[in-house]
């Protein structure tokens, strides 16, 4: 369902018309529309989003998903109602926002899900293997990994698992930015994107 904000039927809401803190982490645009479609989200998709951040993917799959259902998990109260903040500004009404630290607060949420978003967080590879116990059948994780040990955590864990179907993406995104009399290429921060399956 489009938003005032962002009256469109297609994802990639611009980075500037998200509320931010200093120092929390967003979810560069072209960086979320690689997540998106990882996601494979159906209109009736329950969604856990672990380390939601500013919010950006819990607004855009609220959008997107309009019977569906998004838990958004952060452990920062203020970050917390900083997500609240940018879904209200969306007109986002389908997001459940958790404050606590995954996995432990895994155990009390009532919805399993379908598909799982999982950025950043430690230790990855634990919330990986907590969060695949209570994935659906034929489920998705999808997860972001900025360095070199949380890809090596993320695809040992997918391994341990047996996931199937799995993809790996890096990113390579540069944009045209103003600077100062110039217009320069600027590298968005290059970031690993892993999906797997589960298949029963």
């Amino acid at each position: 369902m489009p938003s005032p904000m962002w009256p469109y039927v297609t994802p990639g809401i611009p980075d500037d018309l998200f509320e931010r803190l200093p120092g929390i982490p967003l979810s560069k645009r072209e960086v979320r529309l690689l997540l998106l479609s990882l996601l494979r989200l159906k209109q009736d998709s329950v969604l856990w989003d672990i380390g939601a951040g500013t919010g950006t993917i819990p607004v855009e799959t609220g959008l997107l998903c309009p019977k569906g259902k998004i838990v958004a998990i952060e452990r920062d109260e203020d970050v917390a109602n900083l997500i609240r903040r940018n879904c209200d500004r969306f007109g986002v009404r389908n997001v459940e926002i958790i404050e606590g630290s995954a996995p432990e607060c895994l155990k009390n949420l009532p919805i399993p899900p379908h598909r799982v978003c999982i950025e950043g967080g430690q230790p990855i590879k634990d919330i990986l293997k907590v969060v695949w116990q209570y994935l659906q059948p034929e489920g998705r994780v999808v997860a972001t990994a900025a360095n070199l040990e949380s890809l090596y955590a993320i695809s040992e864990g997918f391994a341990e698992l047996q996931a199937r179907n799995i993809e790996v993406v890096q990113s390579a995104v540069n944009r045209l930015e103003t600077r100062g009399v110039h217009q320069t290429f600027a590298a968005v921060d290059p970031i690993f994107i892993l999906s797997g399956e589960k298949l029963d």
